[in-house]
């Protein structure tokens, strides 16, 4: 009896062990470095490329939300004058080709266009698990504006926004690549005044935080740690203790005891408490 006692009690130790997520996966070794869009500055720049592996990080630069033809090989020129060993545009069209850049990159970039668009192109190929599974392995994977938007696994999609409301189920979603499926990101946010959209979006997802980037702005994502990089600020919108009330899609939505911050760069936030 003593030692299935033991058993019990070592079994609930690992359970709620430091390292796992609630979700039940364990925490991935890799970084996110999520980017609010509009001009990059160099220090955070300079972080991503730090946490991929500096002068020895292999970039895979994954350019299908845009639809200029030059957003590749500007991301490659982009990330080879920062230092990087090696960068590559990568096609979804050669699916062997896209899964073997994955698994050899040390950053995975997404820049910016339609996410939606992005994820179409991923339909049916591998790749979102294939950079799930190397973000799990150490990978450090980053995007700017809709290549902020996919690290959601509820994605905002930005069409049929309301910015002017604070509406039940009018912010239009998809999925995204799900690299933190604990949040909602949402981008430009400061510039392009979106807080009332990613509140709804929060309101309808309330077991989710709401994470809003201004442009010029990241957020570095390592476990449950988040910290801000970069020029203006970022607002968390954390609904997860509150009450929310059951609302028809279009009427103004409600509810208590949400938590707002704001951070700016160097502050930092544990959404696991």
């Amino acid at each position: 009896m003593h030692r299935m006692m033991t058993a019990v009690v070592l079994g609930l130790i690992v359970a709620v062990a430091p390292g796992v997520h609630a979700q039940g996966g364990a925490v991935p070794k890799g970084h996110l470095v999520i980017i609010g869009g509009g001009t990059i500055p160099d220090d955070v720049r300079g972080r991503v490329l730090e946490l991929a592996g500096g002068t020895k990080a292999i970039v895979a630069v994954f350019p299908q939300a845009s639809e200029l033809p030059e957003t590749g090989p500007e991301a490659v020129d982009v990330w080879k004058k920062a230092g990087a060993a090696k960068a590559t545009s990568v096609a979804v069209t050669d699916r062997a080709a896209a899964l073997a850049a994955i698994k050899e990159a040390t950053l995975i970039w997404f820049p910016g266009g339609d996410q939606t668009k992005l994820m179409k192109a991923f339909e049916n190929t591998g790749i979102p698990e294939a950079i799930r599974e190397r973000y799990a392995q150490g990978a450090t994977v980053s995007g700017t504006s809709a290549g902020a938007a996919v690290m959601s696994k509820v994605m905002i999609t930005g069409d049929g926004m309301d910015l002017q409301a604070i509406t039940a189920k009018k912010t239009d979603t998809a999925p995204g690549l799900g690299l933190w499926p604990q949040a909602i990101v949402d981008q430009h946010f400061l510039k392009r005044q979106r807080h009332n959209r990613l509140l709804s979006a929060v309101l309808d997802h309330p077991e989710l935080v709401g994470v809003g980037i201004d442009e010029s702005t990241a957020v570095v994502v390592s476990g449950s740690q988040i910290e801000v990089i970069g020029k203006s600020a970022v607002e968390v919108i954390d609904g997860r203790k509150a009450t929310v009330t059951p609302t028809p899609a279009g009427e103004t939505i409600t509810g208590r005891n949400l938590t707002v911050h704001v951070l700016k760069a160097g502050m930092r936030l544990d959404l696991g408490k």
